[in-house]
């Protein structure tokens, strides 16, 4: 299929995104293995090296050359229509491959080739909001990586002060809850009383996927600062009886979406419960990012203290007491993982960050485990937020101001 587009931007030669194109074709038209991968390391090399406009022309290209053959899926799917059988399904399945799929697949046995594509689809999700016609490749993108990021390939790993600088130091980096304040903060935060755990993947060798750091202490924590305060030297003990989560950080942006922060808050949990049997309660210290948007879109008019209105915004209860979704990302994650909405504090934390974001208020969501597979099924099944006793009390004292 030729376009205008295409057409001036080839009029150059042998640009960086002609030569990306064109080795894409020879790559999904078929080599020798050996020959394969070296087509697949040029590919590699040239996509790294296209500007953010040829970037752009060359994933246009990829969802509209690359799409699937429409006369043999007009072709299968019409025999499925006449004849629904299995074999008919899969001849289906088959023909509606898009063929980038197949020419992405190839450019991941390139060495390296699985950090490409998670940074070419990192690249293609800043443009997607501009441009929803690239939505089909990163349908496929994501299909790929879920595949090969899915928990039978992940590694838990604790991460201490022993743990390579290398992987120290990209910690600091890719903080995204509570910043690192350099090398004496990171130390404290890997402290004795204090666990960090990372998933990660033989493909990506010293890059954190994923990873979490948790405080363990007598109580369930109603502040950050706290937390993220040195303990003084000398410190006299006290019986390690909660583990908090109070940081959650993806590292990968071109992973996004790709759902395995759930198993990493369960495998910590079985791993602080061998480590650690006088561990009792599970809980995390949350932050609430969209609080403060939400209050400015007019939840502030309700005549309710911040603490009910942050109850009603993670609940999706609305000003007439009708139940609905949950409205926050990170109160989805805890509540589709099974946790409970069990407190709320207000004045948590003052950081400015915290202030801009969420008023200060920070929570607790509890993961108690015999009501786990209860919860997470109220909510995916019905959108039911369940709730302590005194979150209710909140819920049921939401009034509107006449």
């Amino acid at each position: 299929m030729a376009f205008a587009w295409m057409s001036r931007l080839l009029g150059r030669d042998q640009s960086q995104l002609q030569k990306a194109i064109e080795l894409s074709k020879r790559l999904v038209s078929g080599a020798g293995e050996t020959g394969g991968t070296i087509v697949a390391q040029e590919l590699a090399n040239c996509t790294a090296a296209l500007n953010d406009e040829e970037l752009f022309q060359y994933f246009r290209w990829l969802v509209d050359d690359m799409a699937p053959d429409q006369p043999v899926l007009l072709v299968a799917a019409q025999a499925y229509v006449s004849e629904p059988s299995t074999l008919n399904a899969a001849r289906l399945t088959e023909a509606a491959e898009p063929r980038r799929q197949e020419l992405l697949r190839r450019l991941n046995t390139a060495p390296g080739g699985t950090a490409r594509i998670v940074a070419l689809r990192g690249k293609l999700l800043t443009l997607l909001k501009a441009h929803p016609e690239l939505k089909p490749l990163d349908i496929d993108m994501k299909h790929l990586l879920a595949s090969w990021f899915n928990r039978g390939f992940l590694e838990l790993r604790r991460v201490d002060w022993n743990t390579p600088a290398a992987i120290l130091e990209k910690l600091i980096v890719y903080e995204a809850v509570h910043a690192i304040d350099g090398w004496d903060d990171l130390r404290g935060r890997l402290a004795a009383d204090r666990r960090c755990y990372g998933f990660f993947h033989p493909a990506l060798p010293g890059e954190p996927l994923i990873f979490v750091e948790v405080a363990l202490t007598n109580r369930i924590s109603d502040a950050i600062a706290p937390l993220l305060d040195h303990p003084p030297a000398g410190r006299e003990a006290s019986p390690e009886t909660t583990a908090i989560f109070y940081s959650i950080s993806n590292c990968q942006p071109g992973l996004r979406g790709i759902g395995f922060g759930n198993f990493l808050i369960k495998q910590i949990t079985q791993n602080l419960r061998a480590e650690t049997p006088s561990l009792r309660v599970f809980a995390t210290l949350s932050p609430v990012p969209g609080f403060r948007r939400w209050l400015d879109a007019g939840g502030q008019q309700l005549g309710t203290g911040l603490a009910r209105l942050c109850a009603m915004y993670l609940s999706g209860v609305q000003a007439d007491g009708t139940p609905g979704p949950s409205r926050d990302p990170v109160a989805n994650f805890h509540l589709s993982n099974g946790a409970r909405l069990d407190r709320i504090n207000e004045g948590a934390d003052l950081s400015a960050k915290g202030q801009a974001e969420s008023c200060g208020v920070m929570v607790n969501y509890r993961y108690v485990a015999t009501a786990i597979e209860e919860n997470h099924m109220a909510f995916v099944e019905r959108g039911e937020v369940r709730v302590s006793p005194a979150v209710a009390r909140l819920l049921r004292s939401s009034t509107i101001e006449p």
